[in-house]
C-alpha cells in the first residue's frame, strides 16, 4: 500500500495517473466518492504492490533502504540504478513490499439494547477476515456469581465461518460503571469465585467462546494480589478445559505507578498467569478530558516498552482505537464531553467545513480544527493510515503479539487495508 497525503489542487485522476492505479480503485479502496472534493491533508491509501518514494534533500540509498528495511543493493537493483549512483531530489524510487509477519487480531464489539444492530452485524461481517479474535463486550459478573450475558445475534456465526476465535470479555460493570465494589466482593470470596469460574467455563462450552479475557477495572488498590490469586485460580480451572485466558490492563509505565485504575493491575503478574494481554494505550484523549491525541505514539511506546520488562512481546496486544473525538471549544473541566467520531466522520467534517487537515510529527496524529453554524470552535484528533501505520511500526520493532480494537462499527477502512499489507493474520487460535 502506498499512503498519499492530499496536497492543494490534488485530484483522484491526478493520482491515478501518478501510480497507475484506476480512479475507481482508489476510491472503493477509502470508502469514498470518486466526485468528492479530496481534503488538503487527508491521507490516503492506493491500493498497489510495494510503493514510490520521492527522494528528498540529504536522502542517500542507504538511508532510504535502511528506512524501509531492505539492502541498499536490493533497492537499487529493483530500481535499475548503481549502489553508488547519486540520487536527485525529486527522483521516485520504487520501495519493493516488505515480508509480512505473523500476528493476532482482536477487535471488541459492543451491542447495545438487547438485540445485535444491522450496522453492528455487518461491521463484524466485513471485519471477520481479519480477525484473529472477536470479543463480544460484555458478559457481567453478578453478585451472585452468575453472568449478565449481552446479545450475540450472528457473531458466533460469523466467527465460525471465519475461523475466528470468539473472546469471552468478562467484567466487572454495574449500572455501566467499573465497579470497584463488586471487584471487592467477588475478589475476596472463594465460593464466589467458584461458582463464578463454573458459569463462565458452562457459558464458554455452551457458546463456542474458546478464549476467556478478564477484564476487571477499577479495583481498590488493596485488591491487588487478590485479583492475581483469583487468576491463577481462573488459569488452572481454564487451562484445564483447552481454553485460552488473557486480561485486559490499563496502560502503566512502571509498576509503581498508583490511581484507581492502575495499582491492582500487575504487569508482571498478569505475564507469568495469562496466554496474552490486551493492554489499552489509548484514551490519553477522552471524551471527559481536553483535547489531545486518543493514541499519542509516545505514551503507546512508553507503555509498551514497560510492558517489556515484565513479560514478553509475544504476549503483548497493543491496544488501538478505531475512533477520534470531536471537542468544542472553550474546553471546560466537567463541561460538555467531547463526540466521538470514526476516521470517516472526521475527514466528512473537514470536508463539509473546508478545514485543513494539519498532521503532528511528534504525536503521530491528525487533527484540524473548524467553526459550527452556532459560531462554536471545535478541534477534533482522530487516527489516519499514517497514524495507524505508525503504530504497526511499533508493533514490529517491539516484536509484539498482535494488536487489539476499540471497537467495531466505527468506519476506517484505510486500517483494514494496511493492516493486511503488515501482518498475515493468525487464524483459528485455540491453544497455548
Amino acid at each position: 500500500m502506498q499512503i498519499h497525503v492530499i496536497q492543494p489542487g490534488q485530484s483522484l485522476y491526478q493520482l491515478s495517473q501518478t501510480y497507475g492505479v484506476p480512479v475507481q480503485t482508489i476510491a472503493e479502496a477509502n470508502e469514498i466518492d470518486s466526485a468528492s472534493t479530496l481534503v488538503v491533508g487527508q491521507a490516503l491509501v492506493i491500493p498497489m504492490v510495494g510503493q514510490y518514494y520521492w527522494v528528498h534533500q540529504g536522502d542517500s540509498l542507504f538511508k532510504i533502504a535502511r528506512t524501509y528495511g531492505i539492502t541498499p543493493e536490493r533497492l537499487a537493483a529493483v530500481n535499475g540504478i548503481s549502489v553508488n549512483q547519486p540520487l536527485t531530489v525529486g527522483q521516485r524510487l520504487y520501495i519493493p513490499p516488505a515480508p509480512r509477519r505473523q500476528a493476532e487480531i482482536n477487535a471488541y464489539i459492543e451491542p447495545r439494547g438487547d438485540s445485535v444492530s444491522p450496522a453492528l452485524t455487518q461491521a463484524a461481517r466485513e471485519t471477520a477476515p481479519h480477525l484473529t479474535y472477536l470479543a463480544p463486550f460484555s458478559f457481567r459478573i453478578q453478585r451472585d456469581g452468575t453472568l449478565l450475558a449481552p446479545p450475540l445475534g450472528e457473531l458466533p456465526q460469523i466467527a465460525a465461518e471465519q475461523k475466528v476465535t470468539l473472546m469471552m470479555v468478562v467484567t466487572n460493570l454495574e449500572k455501566n460503571q467499573f465497579s470497584a465494589e463488586l471487584g471487592e466482593a467477588v475478589l475476596n470470596n472463594e465460593d464466589l469465585q467458584s461458582k463464578l469460574l463454573a458459569n463462565i467455563i458452562a457459558t464458554a462450552k455452551r457458546l463456542n467462546f474458546r478464549d476467556i479475557h478478564f477484564d476487571i477495572e477499577h479495583l481498590r488498590p488493596q485488591d491487588k494480589e487478590a485479583y492475581n490469586r483469583f487468576l491463577r485460580k481462573a488459569a488452572e480451572a481454564i487451562h484445564r478445559e483447552g481454553f485460552l485466558i488473557s486480561t485486559a490492563l490499563a496502560p502503566k509505565t512502571s509498576a509503581a505507578q498508583t490511581g484507581e485504575w492502575y495499582t491492582a493491575h500487575d504487569y508482571k503478574a498478569h505475564g507469568e498467569i495469562a496466554d496474552f494481554v490486551i493492554i489499552m494505550t489509548y484514551e490519553w484523549g477522552y471524551s471527559g478530558g481536553p483535547p489531545m491525541p486518543v493514541s499519542p505514539i509516545g505514551p503507546v511506546r512508553r507503555v509498551l516498552e514497560y510492558a517489556l520488562t515484565e513479560m514478553p512481546g509475544s504476549k503483548i496486544m497493543m491496544g488501538q482505537n478505531l475512533y477520534g473525538y470531536d471537542w468544542t471549544l472553550p474546553y471546560v473541566p466537567g463541561g460538555a464531553y467531547a463526540k466521538a467520531v470514526s476516521p470517516q466522520e472526521a475527514i466528512r467534517l473537514a470536508r463539509a467545513n473546508k478545514a485543513r487537515i494539519e498532521y503532528d510529527a511528534k504525536e503521530q496524529a491528525p487533527h484540524f480544527s473548524y467553526w459550527d453554524a452556532n459560531r462554536k470552535q471545535h478541534v477534533v484528533w482522530f487516527e489516519d493510515a499514517r497514524s495507524i501505520q505508525a503504530k504497526f511500526n511499533l508493533v514490529k520493532e517491539l516484536e509484539l503479539r498482535g494488536v487489539s480494537y476499540w471497537k467495531l462499527g466505527l468506519s476506517f477502512p484505510q486500517n483494514w487495508l494496511l493492516l493486511e499489507d503488515n501482518f498475515t493474520v493468525v487464524k483459528k487460535q485455540s491453544s497455548t
